[in-house]
């Protein structure tokens, strides 16, 4: 699989429209329960800590139809209702953008896709216009309304994370995935290249969110939101493991964060690779470094998904093989193993079983 395709001209920017002041965004919390209100409401609308609070302390945030402190925690079933002033609820005109996408399984009420690394899943600040989102936009597929600026997007994928994600087509798609997602009862399993060896499956639970010092990154932190990852080895290199990863929960880089948390990074992460192949000595940084060299970005891939269809309960299962991107990194780390260089390395591997 190969990187995004470049639009020959991206769309002009179109300005924002704002919505009347007074609009009320509604959220369900699915989870068994989450962490304090102001971070929850930071979270799930795109909102600085600052405001979230501030609407908060303002009286713009009902819990149950009843105002609520910023400490309070949500449990499974709290409707919340925001109050957005004017120059807060505001939104852009998706534009389309022509870009391929490899679709997988398409119907009526949803879309799988196979997301080459890359490409941002959904309009953000520095990435208005050349999303998935876009490209879904001008491939004419129409969406559910989702949360602001992510109209179909139920789970995502970092930008340069490659592999499978399910698009709702309308809400009724959208919140019974929605609320699968959150009971787990959706299955997403990634392949990731981990520097070291790890001796057996494992789950790592620990509480991820922003970081103290950086913003742009997450950590693992006291005050974070639960986390929880199940890790299994699947090969063993020299200088790293290929990892079968399963995912309790869905944070923010969850699984780059806990594989660097519990020593074992993921292998060409530029963020939470802890060295790279600099943590390695003698014989073993002469692979390591060949290694790193070989990996174009992050070696981590959403291999496996699969859930019960949101309207006829059928149970669907995917798979995308390893990306074309990352053959040359995983044929390094097995030292030219050429059966790695296959069309179908993780099969081989037996990471599907």
């Amino acid at each position: 699989m190969s990187g995004p395709p470049r639009a020959p001209t991206p769309p002009s920017s179109r300005p924002d429209s704002p919505e009347p002041t007074g609009a009320v965004r509604t959220l369900s919390v699915l989870t068994a329960a989450t962490e304090r209100l102001d971070r929850f409401l930071a979270d799930q609308l795109g909102l600085s800590r600052t405001l979230a609070a501030r609407l908060v302390a303002e009286g713009a945030v009902l819990v149950n139809d009843a105002p609520a402190r910023a400490s309070r925690t949500l449990a499974r079933g709290d409707r919340v209702a925001v109050t957005m002033p004017g120059a807060v609820a505001t939104h852009r005109e998706i534009a389309p953008w022509d870009a391929p996408l490899v679709v997988v399984y398409e119907d009526d009420d949803l879309l799988v896709l196979d997301k080459p690394a890359g490409m941002v899943v959904h309009p953000a600040p520095g990435h208005w216009q050349t999303t998935l989102v876009n490209a879904l936009v001008a491939r004419g597929v129409t969406l559910s309304s989702g949360e602001r600026g992510r109209p179909g997007i139920v789970h995502r994928l970092d930008r340069d994370t490659s592999g499978l994600l399910v698009v709702a087509k309308h809400d009724e798609a959208h919140r019974r995935l929605a609320r699968a997602l959150g009971l787990r009862r959706i299955e997403r399993g990634y392949a990731a290249l981990a520097w070291g060896h790890i001796e057996a499956a494992r789950t790592v639970e620990a509480p991820i969110g922003r970081h103290p010092q950086d913003r742009k990154r997450m950590a693992v932190i006291a005050s974070g939101r639960a986390a929880r990852s199940h890790v299994e080895p699947v090969a063993r290199f020299a200088v790293c493991d290929l990892l079968r990863v399963r995912l309790a929960t869905g944070r923010t880089h969850q699984i780059r964060v806990h594989l660097a948390h519990i020593g074992h990074p993921v292998v060409g992460d530029p963020v939470y690779g802890g060295g790279g192949s600099r943590r390695m000595t003698g014989a073993s940084a002469v692979t390591a470094r060949g290694l790193e060299t070989a990996a174009p970005r992050q070696a981590l891939h959403a291999a496996h998904l699969a859930f019960a269809h949101p309207r006829t309960r059928a149970w669907l299962e995917f798979r995308s093989e390893w990306p074309a991107d990352l053959g040359p990194a995983l044929t390094a780390a097995g030292g030219g193993d050429s059966a790695l260089a296959g069309p179908s390395p993780l099969d081989y591997l037996g990471f599907f079983k």
